[in-house]
């Protein structure tokens, strides 16, 4: 049968009540052919995640609804190779709670690391797409620093960018920073390397589909905020930051709080809902947004440490050297999907900020 998973929010909960409930769902269970199998209980943010197996959705909600009423706010279907990647394959469960090995209560929060190196080679005339792919030194080196940090690999065949996914902030932050150090310190005959990194803590479902998508999502727009060789985090690692002073006075470290968020969150939602308009600029996405245009200005260039409109093209550049990589489109049609009505500027945009031709990466 397949695997499921729920999400519950409470404004207040325990884990002595959500082990009552795990029981009543138990008696439950096999009047419609379902297992609730554990669930991971984070108190301080009053969320629930149950791990269940079932013939369809239906079913498990019914179970819910039936011993208990607290029906799940959303519910979504995993596959058991990623939940065990990213949660882990876990043995230490009592009453179907989950613990950590440590023997703490596991939440089943996940801190997500997106490592972005973006390549600009310095041979104008290169014929072979390997020596400009981040493949090589700077993938090999950042998969064993990972393994030596405790994290592990997400597989990801939609961009070009790494995905990892730790248990613990503390050590993802200093594989961050040994990343960080190890690969922009190394001298490259053909390339330079810009490394720019995004670390999220996120929860496996929320109100949209997917597992862990959102918390993936986020911490690749974190990593767009980065400067070159830069560390953005989530606000959830200000009180590591601000109890570290190793990490205070990392210059290439940066934490953005709420409010920063917020306005993260509905910059990028408008820049990326409209990459395909030509007119997709500053004077639009202030009055989207609501922020004035000498605002949104100081508000990126803060951020990002770039101009409004030189983080908007990197936008589209990221969002074009995807959509060539995948080889569906032609360099014409990948232009005009990231709102070049003109191959040619398209082009020169491009060879400005990889060093290279697009026709060359299809």
């Amino acid at each position: 049968m397949p695997l499921y998973m729920d999400y519950h929010q409470f404004p207040s909960i325990t884990i002595e009540e959500v082990k009552q409930a795990h029981m009543a769902d138990k008696k439950t269970q096999d009047k419609y052919g379902v297992i609730y199998h554990q669930f991971w209980v984070n108190e301080k943010e009053g969320t629930i995640f149950c791990l269940i197996e079932g013939p369809n959705p239906e079913a498990c909600v019914q179970v819910h609804r039936e011993a208990h009423g607290d029906v799940a706010c959303n519910i979504i279907e995993v596959e058991p190779g990623i939940l065990d990647l990213i949660l882990g394959n876990s043995n230490n469960i009592n009453h179907g709670l989950v613990y950590q090995n440590s023997g703490e209560v596991d939440t089943g929060f996940r801190y997500i690391m997106i490592v972005d190196a973006v390549v600009k080679t310095n041979q104008k005339h290169i014929q072979d797409i390997s020596l400009f792919e981040f493949t090589n030194f700077p993938k090999r080196k950042a998969l064993s620093i990972v393994e030596n940090f405790g994290g592990r690999e997400i597989k990801n065949d939609f961009d070009d960018v790494l995905i990892f996914v730790f248990s613990d902030d503390l050590m993802a932050l200093h594989c961050a920073i040994n990343i960080q150090n190890t690969i922009c310190n190394q001298e490259q005959d053909y390339s330079d390397f810009e490394v720019r990194i995004g670390i999220n803590e996120g929860q496996p479902v929320t109100h949209k589909e997917g597992f862990f998508e959102e918390a993936i999502d986020y911490a690749k727009h974190l990593s767009l905020l980065a400067g070159p060789n830069g560390i953005v985090l989530s606000k959830s690692f200000q009180k590591l930051i601000n109890g570290n002073s190793e990490f205070k006075e990392n210059s290439n470290v940066k934490v953005i709080n709420q409010r920063q968020e917020l306005f993260v969150q509905q910059f990028l939602k408008y820049a990326e809902e409209n990459i395909a308009k030509q007119d997709l600029n500053i004077q639009n996405i202030s009055q989207t947004i609501g922020v004035s245009k000498p605002q949104l200005y100081r508000k990126i260039t803060g951020l990002t440490g770039r101009s409004p409109n030189t983080f908007i093209r990197d936008i589209k550049m990221k969002k074009a050297m995807g959509l060539l990589k995948n080889n569906d489109l032609n360099v014409s049609q990948v232009a005009l999907e990231v709102g070049y009505s003109n191959p040619s500027y398209f082009t020169k945009c491009f060879q400005e900020k990889y060093g290279i031709s697009p026709s060359k990466v299809i």
